[in-house]
């Protein structure tokens, strides 16, 4: 289904798309949160993306971790449920979303190496929660913010 958004947006063009996807916030040991680089804005940003048509938000966010990362997630846990006008986004090449996220959390499996994949991602990083980017995409603030609550 990897051009299902392409073929969505060759009809609409960039006019705006409710998209539902999913968000992992995965961490490491010392409860750093794993972040990517993105090619697409240049920002950072949680694992996950798009729902692919007949996929439940779970798999979307094994899958989009897999494709992403090479990680074999264990257990998810729900984080939440985010939608509304504060996860509009328009991408800088002028595509226009609202985004209805569902997020989870989850642990980096022990004894296992990132795979980027570079076609979507510049880079990762494990970041201390008190130092995450300015740079993190809009849409997943909130979800990060969630995580930081839930972790104290």
């Amino acid at each position: 289904m990897k051009d299902y958004v392409a073929d969505l947006r060759r009809l609409v063009g960039t006019r705006p798309l409710i998209f539902p996807g999913t968000s992992v916030v995965v961490t490491d040991s010392a409860g750093r949160v794993l972040l990517l680089e993105r090619v697409d804005t240049g920002g950072w940003g949680l694992p996950g993306g798009i729902m692919d048509p007949g996929e439940t938000f779970e798999e979307t966010g094994r899958r989009e971790v897999k494709e992403e990362t090479g990680l074999d997630l264990g257990e998810l846990n729900l984080l939440g449920l985010y939608s509304g006008p504060e996860y509009y986004y328009r991408y800088p090449n002028g595509d226009e979303v609202f985004n209805v996220t569902v997020a989870y959390t989850a642990r980096l499996p022990e004894d296992v190496a990132i795979t980027l994949d570079i076609a979507e991602n510049r880079n990762w990083r494990f970041f201390d929660v008190a130092e995450i980017p300015d740079t993190l995409i809009a849409p997943e603030r909130p979800i990060v913010a969630d995580y930081v609550k839930s972790a104290r």
